[in-house]
């Protein structure tokens, strides 16, 4: 299964779910992330907490989504938006139709300085779990229909 991960800033949040989507899908997926809108960095503090849970983190990047919407691009199945910015905005046509559905989570980088590092690590946890969950479904087997209602309640864990 083919996952894009979108954001508007693909700094932080979406970064994160890319890297652990990609650890924990053992092969069953590839993932990437991307934004409406790109910083064109990916956030230290993002770096920082994959490198200290022994992510490979060389491969990250922040870049647009116009990528994923060129002819050269990977079919897509799934594309999970996790802030608010992106679920609101008119995405570019994906190939392959994908499915859509949106795992909100509040952006760490807009905390003050001195509370990033525990929003981080908030961040993180959460996706981890709604990750962990997804992975966890025989999604391989489950009708478009089916997935997309476990991918929604996912979305609502906390």
């Amino acid at each position: 299964m083919n996952i894009l991960v979108l954001c508007t800033g693909n700094s932080a949040r979406s970064i994160l779910l890319e890297a652990i989507l990609n650890r924990h899908g053992a092969g069953r997926i590839s993932a990437w992330s991307a934004g409406s809108q790109p910083v064109g960095r990916v956030h230290p503090m993002s770096l920082q907490l994959l490198d200290a849970r022994g992510y490979d983190t060389s491969g990250l990047r922040s870049k647009s989504w116009d990528v994923f919407a060129a002819t050269s691009a990977p079919v897509l199945d799934l594309v999970i938006t996790v802030c608010g910015n992106a679920d609101s905005e008119t995405c570019p046509i994906w190939h392959g139709a994908p499915l859509r559905v949106h795992w909100g989570v509040d952006d760490p980088a807009a905390l003050p300085a001195d509370e990033q590092a525990a929003g981080f690590r908030a961040a993180y946890d959460l996706l981890a779990n709604r990750a962990k969950a997804f992975l966890a479904l025989e999604f391989e087997d489950m009708t478009p229909e089916n997935l997309l209602g476990a991918l929604n309640d996912i979305g609502r864990l906390t």
